[in-house]
């Protein structure tokens, strides 16, 4: 385990309308508003066509092959993820979604490219004081974050 420690800074209440791609708009919202690193809640719909990474083929094998799930509805969503920066300081947003619609679920992670449904709602909670970053790991290609 490795951890670091941040403090509290402003709270966000934040609306993504219709059409949003969940990802790029709040990555976009925490360059605009100077945020460096920040931890988020989401609930709301997404739109037919969104895609979620659903885990690897082969959790074990030495390379990682993702898999995709197109949503092929509208779903309504509940999620929670952080932003911190990568190397070169840009915020970079890692949100996991649970999606459902009827009597199915699915649940992965919203970096594919998650398309809002009307409307979803966003508190997004800053993180100051805090050295954390996303640093690519060589062997699985992923950023990873580094708490220090």
């Amino acid at each position: 385990m490795k951890f670091g420690q941040a403090r509290a800074g402003r709270v966000f209440v934040i609306r993504l309308e219709d059409g949003d791609v969940i990802h790029e708009t709040l990555e976009r919202f925490a360059r605009d508003q100077d945020i460096r690193a920040a931890s988020l809640i989401i609930l709301g719909g997404a739109d037919a066509g969104s895609r979620l990474i659903v885990g690897p083929r082969d959790g074990r094998a030495k390379s990682i092959d993702p898999m995709q799930h197109v949503l092929p509805d509208v779903h309504e969503i509940a999620g929670t993820g952080t932003i911190f920066p990568d190397e070169n300081g840009r915020p970079v947003l890692h949100m996991h979604i649970a999606a459902g619609r009827d009597q199915t679920a699915v649940a992965g992670c919203a970096r594919a490219g998650v398309k809002t449904w009307l409307v979803a709602e966003v508190i997004l909670w800053e993180l100051l004081d805090t050295a954390a970053v996303r640093r690519r790991d060589s062997a699985t290609g992923f950023e990873l974050l580094d708490p220090a």
